[in-house]
């Protein structure tokens, strides 16, 4: 899916938005290329990527743990896992949504990154809700691996 992004001329050019429904639990992921931080002729390259997690189910819910496994242009994979998301765990009730911005580096122009969050109902239940893969593509990257 394709959502409108301004950039700095004011022109406004479509941007990738994957999302995927576990249980009730909608992640929504929209990643964007930081030409300003990367440094290509370095192999520096570096992407943020804003996730919205929204509640639609009838239980309240908590995200206790995250799980990235992060693919780069060569087939490299790092694994990253970790309490909660941006130093928080929060606790979600029917209808109630969180978004976050966090980033990734790469030393290669393209990758992707997919994973999981570990959801916690009120009553005690530990449950997984997929975050969709998604492609990290740049500029500097002739075709898209998405």
């Amino acid at each position: 899916m394709l959502w409108p992004v301004e950039n700095r001329g004011g022109l406004v050019k479509l941007a990738a938005m994957y999302e995927r429904i576990t249980r009730g639990i909608k992640i929504v992921v929209r990643p964007q290329f930081l030409d300003g931080q990367s440094k290509p002729d370095e192999g520096h390259f570096v992407w943020s990527y804003t996730i919205t997690v929204e509640n639609h189910s009838r239980e309240t819910v908590t995200l206790r743990t995250r799980y990235w496994r992060i693919t780069d242009a060569h087939g490299k994979v790092q694994e990253v896992r970790g309490a909660g998301v941006v130093g928080e765990q929060p606790t979600l009730k029917p209808g109630d949504s969180f978004r976050y911005t966090s980033g990734c580096p790469l030393k290669t122009s393209s990758g992707f990154m997919v994973g999981a969050y570990q959801m916690q109902t009120a009553g005690g239940e530990l449950f997984n809700v997929e975050i969709p893969a998604f492609s990290l593509d740049s500029p500097h990257e002739k075709q898209s691996i998405n």
